[in-house]
């Protein structure tokens, strides 16, 4: 009985033992497809998208060489685990006896199984750390083009550094770094009774590894050679005042690399050698040397910089203080800017006016921050549309070249009233925005409000909007179906409201397996099974128009503010500055931590009704962008159509970091630029009673030496610590002069007022402080606009708007006054136009003022005389009703309603009489 029971218990036992396999290898697999299939399900997923927009073949290239890499990545990672692993064991097993070593590494299926495991992990982080790194710097350097510059020094192309560098690097640091880390297990192995001393396999697998260590070693401090102009760092404390070679790295820091090169060689052959002839105690020689050397080259290059090259810096570095200039300058696009000389005249008439008089007209009384309250307060009309930003273009409207303001009415889902976020609602019925509102820059209603252009819903005015709705935009829009059963809200009218449905073919068809996939995607079981969608039934998905251009290029830089426009078929679309960038231009001094190359090279047109994506090439020279060609030739459209380039801005943000690389790197001077004597920066400007840095800014002018006017983006430049306007930068925008950047620069001797000066004026100016005082006492806001610097011909003036806010909450900012400055005049009135008059009566001798009697009185009259003729219009409306009621008064018989009737139709006789 006792055997039969132990019997029964070996039995269970086994189908325990055959059990836990089966489970092991169900979870393996299990685990397998989880690490393999989900992220083959998202790219599935995100091809498909992709290849609906025409970029299939993009996300092809970006793939596969994740794929390459990643295989790469894991057979490196893998394949040394293994073999490490194995040797190891191998090791253990000749070191030691069978009774000595654990029965787990004596069981050889049992360890391949585990070193298998182990192997696949290991393989798996490799495979994520080299493809997630490497994969755009592999496609750089495979595709890499030539800049045509080559550094003065080793004589090579700037490619080299942007391209070529990095790679190596790359290759170098995995390497290194995976050697380091196996390093350090065999040490841990190996320690293990000493077994490193005793063992001739143990000592040669030690003596592989660190012959590759001393190669790499050797390979990072001869790249380091080259890194020395990339950088200012002459050591680990002090830094030159040269970005990129200086007089220490040529001296000290290129002959360290050598080197420490050699030794890193030198060095590693001769710990092998102490290895394998057991003098373990000699390995610690080279180890010591290296160390020694690497404070030995800090302490050299801190002498040298302290007490050789900082006493006579710049007789020092002159030299590399050119190429830091030349290269910085080239980084930025800054050696084609044209210099000119402004003579800051005070020279304004009303001859002067009347040439300049579309200028003028275009002055910017608005500005986008209280116009954006504005716009969602008037324009908006239901509580989930939403304007996220007002931009500013420009449009030829009846043949004039008017600046307007312009922003799009969007749909925001999540101020839908709570009642409505069904899933319907969210998901088939409220898809899309509805139309943009435009206004005058310069011009506003006397209630202080913007004059619109384009109002109201369905949107009218100046322009024809054929296709108003707004299916992507900034937005964070959720996925929605289109072409269900179900119709589209358009826009609300009346009582009820306006339906549509999506006519573009842009969108994913949900039949078939797609509908399977996205159901999963979104993780929507709902749009698997809703009898509300039908087979043409689309999902627009990825809708934010930032979101979407990161997902198909994600490698560039995008501009934060996308801006909406009108195209000449009545469609809109947004349009996104994408850069080009880069951290390894050779002297060139980074902007921003290490990012020393920036080209607005990419213009991105969304469709904002189908959602078409374009990437246009807006700078075609550029030779990083030729690079991502070469890498994505389908990605770019080259023939850009005139409604679009139309439309081109020179951007804000890239605008905003040349000129102030411009405000050192304008000095061509080199004992000048080293001592920064004729530094330039922003001014400052007052902005809601706050000293805040000035941005640029767009203005409509005529430059001196041109007769049209177009679209400028400027910048004015103060010296360093002082107030007055010593230059201005400016950027044009309009046809084959995109781009072009000019600077004019005022007399060093003469005075000219910087807007710092024109503000801190504007407050002592006993009449305009006392009336600003007045209205903020009174319990109203006093909103400071934008001051305005505004050229013209040779003359320069000053323009800020005045906004009051009452307390209520409901309050909206109204332009009450405007502010001109001019020379030493500075004046407040209700209008641009009789701040003007003002000036000009203040500085030209024949400026006509035009009195009351003359034109206002004539105004006032015929506005009277209208007002009195529509009063009597209305009069008669109501005599013609009055007669109608007392006919039928009559025709009933009620005859002293009728007479009551005709007493009220007399007095109305009498009073138009």
């Amino acid at each position: 009985m006792e055997d039969f029971r132990k019997v029964i218990q070996i039995d269970q036992l086994k189908r325990w033992r055959r059990f836990g396999k089966r489970l092991a290898m169900t979870l393996s697999i299990f685990f397998i497809l989880v690490i393999i299939g989900w992220p083959t399900f998202k790219w599935f997923v995100d091809y498909i998208w992709m290849n609906t927009l025409g970029f299939g073949r993009v996300f092809t290239t970006v793939l596969s060489s994740k794929i390459i890499l990643g295989f790469t990545g894991f057979i490196l990672f893998g394949l040394t685990t293994m073999i490490t692993l194995h040797w190891i064991r191998r090791v253990y097993i000749s070191h030691f006896g069978s009774h000595q070593v654990s029965t787990i590494l004596q069981k050889k299926p049992m360890m391949n199984l585990i070193i298998l495991f182990i192997t696949l992990i290991i393989g798996l982080v490799g495979s994520v750390i080299v493809q997630g790194i490497g994969w755009e710097v592999a496609l750089k350097f495979l595709k890499h083009t030539s800049f045509g510059i080559k550094d003065p020094y080793f004589n090579l192309d700037v490619s080299f550094y942007m391209f070529v560098l990095p790679f190596l690097k790359f290759i170098v640091y995995v390497l290194l770094g995976l050697t380091i880390f196996f390093f350090m297990i065999e040490i841990a192995a190996y320690s293990v009774f000493n077994i490193y001393r005793d063992n001739r396999q143990a000592q040669v697998h030690m003596g592989i590894t660190l012959a590759i260590l001393g190669v790499l070693f050797a390979a990072l401090h001869y790249l380091s050679i080259y890194g020395t102009v990339l950088t200012d760092s002459v050591n680990l404390f002090q830094k030159s005042v040269v970005h990129g070679l200086s007089y220490t790295d040529k001296l000290i820091n290129i002959p360290k690399g050598y080197i420490l090169a050699g030794v890193a060689i030198i060095g590693s052959i001769w710990m092998i050698v102490a290895l394998t002839s057991g003098k373990i105690h000699e390995m610690i020689k080279p180890v010591v040397l290296y160390l020694a050397l690497l404070i030995i080259g800090q302490g050299a290059a801190i002498i040298v910089q302290s007490f050789i090259v900082s006493p006579n810096e710049f007789v020092r570095e002159e030299p590399f203080l050119k190429h830091n200039l030349t290269f910085t300058r080239a980084a930025y696009g800054l050696d084609d800017i044209k210099v000119k000389e402004h003579p800051g005249n005070y020279s304004l008439t009303d001859d002067m006016v009347k040439r300049n008089e579309l200028t003028l007209n275009n002055v910017r009384l608005n500005d986008s921050r209280p116009l954006l309250d504005i716009y969602n307060q008037i324009q908006t009309f239901r509580t989930y549309y939403k304007f996220n930003n007002v931009d500013i273009d420009r449009y030829k409207i009846d043949g004039k070249y008017e600046q307007v303001f312009i922003g799009a009415r969007e749909l925001s889902m999540d101020d839908l009233p709570s009642q409505a976020k069904t899933w319907v609602n969210r998901n088939l019925r409220y898809t899309h925005g509805y139309g943009i509102a435009m206004s005058h820059v310069n011009k506003v209603t006397k209630q202080g409000q913007p004059e619109y252009m384009v109002k109201n819903l369905p949107p009218e005015g100046a322009f024809e909007i054929k296709r108003p709705q707004i299916y992507f935009g900034e937005e964070d829009y959720p996925n929605v179906i289109v072409n269900s059963k179900v119709d589209e809200f358009d826009f609300p009218k009346g009582e009820e409201n306006e339906t549509h449905r999506y006519e573009a073919d842009l969108g994913i068809p949900l039949k078939g397996l797609n509908k399977v996939l996205f159901a999963i995607s979104e993780g929507s079981f709902r749009m698997l099974v809703s009898d509300q969608l039908t087979k043409d039934s689309q999902l627009l998905a990825t809708r934010n128009i930032m979101d979407r251009v990161n997902k198909i290029a994600p490698f560039f830089e995008y501009d934060e503010d996308p801006y909406i426009f009108i195209r000449d078929d009545g469609s809109l679309a947004w349009m996104i500055d994408a850069y080009v960038t880069a951290e390894r231009y050779p002297y060139s001094e980074p902007h921003t931590k290490h990012e020393n190359y920036i080209r607005n090279s990419v213009k991105v047109m969304i469709d904002a009704y189908s959602g078409e994506v374009n990437f246009y090439i807006a700078d075609p020279d550029d030779p990083l962008l030729k690079t991502y060609e070469r890498i994505f030739p389908e990605l770019f459209t080259k023939d850009i159509p005139e409604d679009v380039k139309a439309h081109f801005r020179y951007p804000q943000k890239l605008f905003k970091i040349q000129a102030k690389m411009y405000g050192t790197y304008h000095m061509s001077n080199l004992e000048v630029f080293y001592n920064r004597e004729d530094y330039w920066q922003f001014p400052t400007e007052k902005y809601f009673n706050k000293d805040i840095e000035m941005n640029p800014y767009y203005i409509t002018m005529a430059l001196p030496d041109q007769n049209e006017e177009e679209f400028i983006l400027m910048m004015p430049y103060t010296p360093k610590k002082r107030q007055n306007m010593i230059a201005w930068i400016g950027v044009r925008n309009d046809g084959e002069h995109y781009g072009e950047m000019f600077v004019y620069r005022f007399p060093k001797q003469k005075n000219i007022y910087g807007p710092q000066q024109i503000e801190n004026r504007i407050n002592q100016d006993s009449v305009i402080s006392q009336q600003l005082n007045l209205w903020a006492q009174g319990g109203s806001k006093v909103i400071r606009g934008n001051l305005l610097a505004i050229p013209i011909e040779d003359t320069v003036l000053y323009v800020e708007p005045i906004y009051i806010e009452s307390s209520n909450e409901t309050s909206l900012p109204e332009v009450k006054q405007v502010v001109m400055a001019y020379g030493e005049h500075i004046v407040m009135e209700e209008t641009f136009e009789k701040s003007l008059n003002k000036i000009l009566s203040l500085v030209d001798p024949n400026h006509k003022v035009e009195t009351k009697s003359e034109k206002e009185t004539k105004k006032e009259q015929d506005k009277r005389e209208k007002e009195s003729l529509m009063d009597s219009e209305t009069i008669l409306q109501e005599i013609s009703q009055l007669f109608d009621d007392y006919r039928t008064a009559l025709s009933n018989g009620d005859w002293k309603k009728a007479a009551k009737i005709m007493t009220e139709i007399e007095a109305q006789l009498e009073q138009i009489n």
